[in-house]
């Protein structure tokens, strides 16, 4: 355990809120409960998990930096003189001042305004002022060392121009961390291919942050509450799909290939479905197939506990969850393409990311179901979720009408959070 980082939180203190052993019925205090989650930032967001934290290319020079945050800890990313990637505490060693406050720069150093302490890249602690006192007067003890002073310096990997960091030094590699099953995945996309920054989306949504973690691992919704994927092919309960899920059940990937047809048998049941529904601008739908997809049109992977790797159909992101406290959270859209992409390619990505964000046509039916669920949590404490789509079991299937990636995800959190 790092030096900076405080005891972990009891949960023999809290009440379990959970009336059997299963992971398919989530009762509210779950999404609710201020000391739950006190013990998820602790056990989860500042324990043995890696958290995604950008891409390479944000920082493309020395002293370029991204400030982001992991669980409700600031951090900053930088890259230092010798090309590699740090991920500091943005607290300084002095009197805890969050010192960073802009988004992105450039710096020679990393100086505190408060009292101008003054760290480089590697989070040294380079000076001090009036160290040696003024005329005689002050200064610090003459057992004061700058080396003993540093930024909060985290474990940090970096697979394929992803940056992962985490506050516990004693975590497991990242390749061990994901499983490989979910390493394909994510190598299907980030396979070594130098990648191109093309712009964020942010949006801070009303929910538990475990609610767009579930969203992304519920291939139930997407074909009925979103009449874009349905009324267009682009995700239906039909499509030939497969999910899988790493061994412990945190992290999962929903793949999906397109129906080329939209047949009539979709309007049933399906009240999204919008048979007369047409594009003014086709663009929308000038979906060409990549040759590093495969079969696949569509991957989707979560890794626990706080990123999404996107591809649906040419657009690519990584979005980032950041919790704000028990009932919100902010979330980050960083949508990037390929260097090797032509002009067209990224055109194309850059209109089709129009169906994903805060006012995406796809996404912002995401933000506003998972507010509404947050408040009917709030209004029904004794209230549990029912997550049975294909059964109470957890494990991969050739197919998408199931809820066994929302099961997987709590069996390992029960397991974690020991509630």
């Amino acid at each position: 355990m790092s030096p900076h980082q405080a005891p972990p939180a009891n949960a023999k203190d809290i009440a379990s809120p959970w009336r059997d052993d299963g992971s398919s019925r989530i009762p509210s205090p779950v999404y609710t409960s201020r000391e739950i989650y006190d013990l998820e930032l602790e056990r989860i967001f500042y324990g043995k998990h890696w958290s995604y934290v950008g891409l390479e290319i944000e920082v493309p020079e020395a002293g370029c930096f991204k400030r982001t945050a992991i669980g409700e800890r600031s951090v900053i990313m930088i890259r230092n003189r010798k090309g590699e990637i740090n991920v500091l505490e943005n607290r300084c060693a002095h009197r805890a001042m969050r010192f960073c406050q802009e988004r992105s720069g450039k710096v020679k150093t990393l100086v505190c305004p408060y009292h101008q302490w003054n760290y480089n890249h590697d989070g040294k602690l380079l000076g001090v002022p009036f160290q040696r006192g003024v005329k005689g007067n002050g200064g610090m003890p003459e057992d004061f060392s700058l080396e003993d002073h540093p930024l909060n310096r985290l474990k940090v990997e970096v697979r394929n121009g992803v940056v992962f960091a985490c506050f516990d030094h004693e975590v497991e590699d990242l390749e061990t961390y994901l499983g490989p099953e979910i390493l394909a995945c994510f190598d299907r996309t980030f396979d070594g291919r130098q990648l191109t920054l093309h712009g964020y989306s942010r949006q801070r949504i009303p929910g538990n942050w475990k609610l767009m973690m579930e969203n992304i691992k519920d291939p139930y919704h997407p074909g009925l509450l979103h009449t874009w994927f349905v009324t267009f092919g682009l995700w239906r309960a039909d499509n030939e799909s497969q999910l899988r899920i790493d061994e412990k059940g945190r992290h999962a990937a929903m793949l999906s290939r397109r129906a080329q047809k939209v047949t009539e048998n979709v309007a049933e049941g399906v009240t999204s479905f919008r048979q007369n529904m047409t594009l003014h601008d086709m663009r929308l739908l000038d979906i060409v197939q990549e040759d590093w997809w495969g079969q696949h049109t569509v991957c989707m992977t979560t890794v626990f506990p706080n990123v999404i790797f996107q591809q649906q159909v040419n657009s690519l992101s990584t979005r980032q969850i950041i919790p704000v406290g028990p009932d919100a959270f902010d979330f980050v859209w960083t949508h990037f393409g390929f260097a090797e992409d032509s002009e067209e390619m990224t055109q194309r990505r850059l209109t089709q990311a129009n169906l994903f964000g805060p006012a995406g046509f796809v996404s912002a039916d995401d933000g506003e179901v998972i507010e509404f669920s947050q408040e009917g949590f709030r209004q029904a404490p004794e209230f549990s979720t029912l997550c049975e789509l294909g059964g109470r079991d957890v494990g991969p299937t050739e197919h998408n009408v199931t809820e066994t990636l929302i099961r997987g995800m709590y069996r390992y959190w029960r397991e974690v959070m020991e509630l």
